[in-house]
């Protein structure tokens, strides 16, 4: 595909598509902590246009302009469907499986301490403190504080509306 293409194009579908782990969250890294010079300038545009490349692709969103990450998070499935908002601050050795997201809520975002897993499929909403060696099972949905040490878990399932069998349904 890049043969069709040349200059600046070329040059990013290339990099994109040789997703290189490390030299991404090291190029993030010299981004958020040098906010000015035209090195930062032209690495933010790079993350600018793989973010973007992610999002159409992987509809995946890490909010990587304004999230705060004090490591590298543990990304074992990739980056399907996570969605990570801008103003959350995640601590170091997090694992993020896929379609997970994090998102804040009236005006406050989630706080995540260090060593959290974040099962397939969770979602954590709201201005909430997730501590420190937590695990979140998959499916979950977490609005409230989680202590450290904690493993979160769904209820059982439950049938909510049961239709009666004698009666004659539409959806047959």
């Amino acid at each position: 595909m890049a043969a069709r293409y040349s200059g600046i194009v070329a040059k990013i579908w290339n990099w994109v598509n040789h997703f290189d782990y490390d030299k991404y969250w090291k190029m993030r890294e010299y981004v958020c902590s040098h906010r000015a010079g035209l090195k930062a300038y032209y690495y933010l545009y790079k993350l600018k246009k793989i973010d973007s490349y992610h999002i159409s692709s992987f509809g995946t969103h890490l909010g990587f302009s304004c999230a705060k990450f004090a490591g590298r998070p543990i990304l074992p499935h990739g980056l399907n469907g996570i969605i990570i908002a801008n103003d959350v601050s995640i601590g170091e050795n997090c694992t993020i499986y896929h379609q997970v997201t994090i998102a804040g809520w009236n005006g406050g975002s989630p706080n995540i301490g260090d060593n959290v897993l974040f099962g397939a499929g969770c979602k954590v909403v709201g201005p909430v403190r997730i501590g420190n060696n937590v695990k979140i099972g998959a499916g979950c949905i977490v609005a409230i504080d989680i202590p450290d040490n904690a493993t979160v878990v769904m209820e059982k399932p439950r049938i909510i509306l049961q239709e009666d069998n004698n009666k004659e349904s539409n959806y047959r």
